[in-house]
């Protein structure tokens, strides 16, 4: 079964989006047909500065590569590596309703954050559809705020095969399974829009400084606390083995210990959490060339597929098959 999955380069990764989401990504890679971009057209809809979009593009590929991807496996590829991807958004933005896209909310809550309103956000559907269609995916792993782009990515489809014939796989979303949210330095949700993150590759004296910093309530340390409630908790519960966590657990529930206490052992389970995916993030920064290698070769064989399935696309709408120059 083909699945497909992309991320933005929109600045530095941190565990949230590790616990968040990338982890079960990768897990997938090893029973799936995986297809992963990086998704550099779509970070353009906040108009990053040129040299920032393709330093971050790159980090993104040395994290996730570091992280465990494997490209023999899975085929890994620069969005903009593969420019049939805009030829298809426009096709499909051609037979999209326009209500169907001022009906999502992601337009409105990313201008509400800020951002200015473009077209290309407005229309960053259409192209997330392209993206999905052009690969003849099968599932799409996305948290729950994404599921209704999926809808429309399904709708697209489905349209499209009724006024042109069966062109398109239509997808199916599958909602990966809800972790805690992942509290930041200020016990909101852990998002770069507020400046809360616990980088995945920081130096490890940088965690300890930022974990030690968490906002906590004042209970005094010989009274019972609600792990339920405790954002340090919440990330002890992300990195501790079962057993461990059951031990904090009664801990808190008795009384007795203190935030400062818990908040060490934290330091001290991120920081081995990720120091094996950090020995290799070094190793890759020494071997830049070595990721090149993987993006371009995933780009060609993402193309591969991405010729095809143009092909199939141009002559159900009538323009035919790619012409040589």
């Amino acid at each position: 079964m083909r699945i497909l999955s992309g991320i933005q380069p929109s600045g530095k990764l941190h565990i949230g989006n590790f616990f968040g989401a990338m982890r079960q990504h990768l897990a997938l890679q090893a029973d799936h047909d995986g297809f992963y971009f990086i998704a550099d057209y779509h970070a353009m809809t906040s108009n990053p500065a040129p040299a920032e979009l393709a330093t971050r593009t790159f980090e993104v590929a040395m994290d996730y590569l570091a992280l465990g991807l494997d490209p023999k496996k899975t085929v890994f590829w620069r969005q903009s590596d593969v420019p049939e991807v805009t030829e298809l958004a426009w096709i499909l933005s051609c037979i999209t309703p326009l209500g169907l896209l001022q009906r999502c909310t992601s337009y409105k809550d990313k201008v509400a954050q800020g951002l200015s309103p473009n077209h290309g956000l407005f229309a960053y559907p259409v192209l997330q559809a392209a993206d999905i269609l052009m690969f003849d995916s099968n599932l799409v792993p996305v948290g729950a705020d994404q599921k209704q782009h999926i809808e429309v990515t399904r709708d697209i489809a489905l349209k499209f095969n009724a006024q042109y014939g069966e062109t398109f796989v239509v997808p199916e979303e599958q909602i990966l399974k809800s972790v805690a949210v992942v509290p930041g330095l200020d016990g909101r949700k852990m998002s770069k829009s507020y400046n809360n993150t616990i980088e995945i590759f920081e130096p490890e004296s940088n965690i300890k400084k930022k974990v030690m910093r968490i906002v906590t309530d004042s209970t005094p340390v010989e009274e019972p606390k609600d792990p339920q409630t405790c954002s340090i908790f919440a990330l002890l519960r992300l990195a501790a083995e079962a057993e461990e966590i059951a031990e904090w657990e009664a801990k808190y529930l008795a009384g007795g210990v203190g935030y400062g206490t818990v908040k060490k052992r934290v330091v001290e389970l991120l920081c081995e959490y990720f120091r094996p995916y950090r020995q290799r993030r070094e190793e890759l920064e020494r071997d830049r060339d070595f990721v090149e290698d993987v993006l371009r070769d995933g780009a060609r064989r993402a193309r591969d597929v991405a010729r095809t399935t143009m092909n199939r696309v141009r002559d159900a709408v009538g323009l035919g098959k790619v012409r040589n120059a």
